[in-house]
């Protein structure tokens, strides 16, 4: 492939004329609209860009880090600025993880359409690449940074600089040794395939060497029998037959004679030891391999919350880019906060804030081309309406006319059910989740007091940002009681009329009480709450007693939190039929999160999460909804499914069987240097790893730290942790920059659950911050499970 891309850049007339480079605006906002002049290198991994065609360039983008390309029509800040930039002539890079969109206006339309096309060209290329193909083009890239002079050759000076940029400490004379001895022309330089045999001298791996060596009778090659022991009795793949053995030979020995005898070279062991069948997520829970025909409620579902924000709760930017990210990393239960907006049109931002508006026509039109982009199983819309009549009746035109078919408007037969659907049934359908009218007669407002979620001094202070307060009920007033007519809950298509004949058809004769003064609910919008009607909630036995299946409540972390050390099975029984959305305090202004592990050991179903705020929790969230297609539902375990449930997530006793994980962190490989402007700066990475599950089973141990070397650091130390509860753990692999100073600084992680890990010999193939991959960067680690024996504790 990375010929292939060789290829590609020396005939493709896009990319011979993108490497000539040439002037494009730079557009950040309404007021920052810059010329700079843009080309792609000639490795076509990076795009530079300078002020000038003939000044000082810096990077701009690696191809790696690009995730699409939209078109001018396609961006939101392009639109805004259409009157003044022809959207014909503009496009949008679109990066992996949270990193900002790069708007771009070419001079005209073919230079636009020449660059969007030679920039998709170069991601498809690099998106197909295999391992090798992969750690080919990162050889090819550290080339490009090595010669500094841009001459095609490598003296021993630059190898030297260059060993510092890979975060290298290594003796003079070793390093010059090793250059000699790939310098095969004796030029004095390395040049093509010279540098590729140092690379592979300054990467020999010598406990992969030894690990092969053990298993191989002569040391050269592992036969189709050692192989096969090695799978069955080290990487604890049982089920492995002779023919599995000879697929992997097949497909990671690089020699055709060894593919020939069906033997596996010390290259090709490596190879299967770095690539997916060696990762430690089993490649088994990487497709939907999970039931997806229980009821919703069964199901872990991912939640955003305030999802149009990509900033701060007070003055943050909204967008509807936070819907598109949210959607394609795969969440399924997006949030709404709609306002009156002007010239009728509602609107979504944080109510009560300085965050910025955007049209609730827009978010809806922005679900409907992006739902179902990631995966084909319902998304939620959870609307928190503060809309006056007419606009809530705005909101139900747009919603119908924009999703049209993909909108749930009845229930699936038409009938009463006496249960959620499951993913399965409702796959390509949206949700709307909200209040909605009852059809009762002799209606009584009656309001409890409400009770304080917070603490005295906290409550003031949320209550200024909180914009998801318990829904309660809506009923409306008439002097005549027994002639309100309200929507039914599954709303057929006759209720329109109904409400429509109704005695009181004025929408200004319908008024709450004179105690509320939140705004009437509109019958059209209530008719398109179907399965996912928001109550509030005011305790276990209430809902027990008075709420049905289709009901959903919602909580602050707070209250969530509380309830969980207060009534620990109660909640876990109370999800096991009814659905449960959990958001962040009001007092989380900075957009952080919550740890979400903990709302899921009760069974909370919806956990809200900021997803434009990276860090541990999110790592947690993401690391979760990476099993099972990364379709945004994971089935709970069943002990959260039964009904008669005796599980406490403070307190887990039997029939859960505690195990043992015993990991072995042997080496790192090619870790990235935390700060990059620091050249001469090499780091001294520790690993990691932290277990998030049930109160008891939360725990982390690390490694002694390396120093000077972020290239090939080897630790050979063996953590052990106990854990009562599998099924529900979690685990995270931190690699972090000892720094006696002050905190150890971040430099890449992995996570995932207990159950889609893998033992044996793994490599562990971090992420960045972001989610983003650092490969080649990895761990290598063995993982040994043992059930206990000796019992359970509670």
């Amino acid at each position: 492939m990375a010929s292939l891309l060789q290829d590609q850049l020396t005939t493709d007339q896009d990319l011979l004329l993108m490497q000539e480079g040439m002037p494009m605006r730079k557009v950040r906002s309404k007021s920052w609209k810059k010329l700079r002049y843009f080309r792609l290198q000639n490795d076509g991994m990076t795009v530079w860009h300078a002020r000038q065609a003939r000044g000082s360039a810096k990077p701009s983008f690696s191809i790696s880090d690009v995730d699409t390309i939209r078109n001018g029509h396609d961006s939101e800040l392009l639109r805004s600025l259409a009157e003044e930039l022809p959207l014909e002539q503009g496009f949008t890079v679109v990066f992996h993880g949270r990193r900002s969109n790069l708007d771009l206006v070419a001079n005209s339309v073919e230079e636009a359409q020449m660059w969007m096309r030679g920039l998709q060209l170069l991601v498809d290329l690099v998106t197909s690449m295999d391992h090798q193909e992969r750690l080919d083009q990162w050889l090819s890239d550290w080339f490009q940074r090595g010669d500094k002079n841009q001459d095609g050759k490598m003296s021993f000076q630059e190898v030297q600089r260059l060993l510092h940029l890979m975060n290298v400490e290594m003796d003079q004379e070793y390093a010059f040794s090793l250059f000699q001895a790939a310098d095969t022309s004796q030029s004095g330089t390395l040049e093509g395939e010279e540098f590729v045999q140092f690379y592979k001298a300054l990467t020999k791996r010598a406990e992969v060497q030894e690990l092969f060596e053990s298993f191989s009778a002569d040391g050269q090659k592992l036969t189709l029998l050692e192989f096969l022991d090695f799978l069955r009795e080290e990487q604890k793949e049982r089920d492995c037959t002779s023919e599995l053995a000879l697929e992997l030979i097949d497909h990671y020995e690089p020699s055709d004679s060894g593919k020939l005898r069906h033997v596996l070279s010390m290259d090709g062991f490596l190879s299967y030891l770095c690539s997916k069948d060696g990762d430690i997520f089993n490649p088994a829970c990487l497709p939907i391999y999970q039931d997806m025909t229980q009821p919703l409620n069964h199901y872990f579902i991912c939640s955003s919350h305030n999802t149009y924000l990509v900033g701060d709760q007070l003055c943050g930017q909204s967008s509807v880019e936070g819907y598109i990210r949210a959607l394609k990393r795969g969440c399924r239960c997006v949030e709404v906060d709609v306002w009156d907006g002007p010239s009728g049109e509602p609107v979504v931002y944080h109510g009560h804030t300085l965050t910025s508006r955007i049209l609730f026509k827009d978010v809806v039109a922005t679900v409907a081309q992006y739902a179902f982009q990631t995966s084909d199983y319902p998304v939620i819309l959870s609307l928190e309406t503060h809309c006056s009549w007419e606009q809530q009746q705005t909101m139900a035109r747009h919603l119908t006319e924009i999703l049209g078919e993909q909108l749930l408007s009845t229930t699936l037969d038409g009938v009463l059910p006496t249960q959620l659907p499951s993913p399965e049934e409702l796959r390509r359908r949206i949700l709307v989740k909200g209040k909605k009218l009852t059809l009762e007669e002799d209606l009584e407002y009656e309001e409890e007091e409400a009770e304080p979620e917070l603490e005295e001094s906290e409550l003031a202070l949320e209550s200024q940002f909180e914009t998801e307060p318990e829904p309660q009920e809506q009923n409306l007033q008439s002097k005549d009681k027994k002639k309100v007519v309200m929507c039914p809950l599954f709303c057929p298509s006759i209720c329109c009329q109904i409400v429509a004949q109704a005695p009181i058809s004025k929408p200004e004769s319908l008024l709450l009480s004179q105690q509320k003064s939140k705004p009437i609910l509109c019958p059209a919008l209530s008719s398109l709450v179907i399965y996912l009607k928001s109550v509030s909630f005011r305790s276990f036995t209430h809902s027990k007693e008075h709420y049905h299946f289709y009901e959903i409540s919602s909580f602050s972390e707070t209250k969530a939190k509380r309830l969980i050390k207060e009534a620990g099975n109660e909640f876990v029984q109370h999800n096991t039929w009814q659905l449960s959305r959990v958001y962040p305090s009001g007092l989380r202004t900075d957009s952080s999160n919550y740890n979400p592990q903990e709302l899921w050991n009760a069974g909370c179903q919806m956990v809200a999460m900021n997803m434009q705020t990276a860090g541990l929790e999110m790592d947690i969230c993401d690391g979760h909804f990476r099993q099972n297609g990364g379709c945004g539902y994971v089935l709970k375990p069943d002990f959260l499914r039964d009904i008669q449930s005796s599980f406490h997530p403070e307190r887990p006793i039997s029939p859960f069987k505690a195990q043992t994980l015993l990991i072995q962190v042997i080496s790192g490989q090619q870790l990235p240097k935390v700060d990059k402007t620091k050249e001469g700066s090499i780091v001294d990475p520790l690993v990691k790893v932290q277990i998030f599950g049930v109160r008891l089973d939360t725990a982390r141990q690390e490694t002694n730290y390396v120093e000077n070397n972020g290239f090939n650091p080897y630790w050979g130390e063996t953590l052990c942790f106990r854990v009562l509860v599998p099924e529900l753990a979690m685990l995270r692999f931190v690699v972090m920059d000892y720094d006696w100073k002050s905190r150890n600084d971040f430099i890449g992680q992995y996570t995932l659950p207990w159950t889609c890990m893998q033992q044996g010999y793994r490599h562990i193939h971090l992420l960045s911050k972001d989610g983003i991959s650092l490969r080649p960067a990895s761990i290598f680690v063995y993982i040994c499970i043992q059930e206990d024996l000796e019992g359970d504790e509670s």
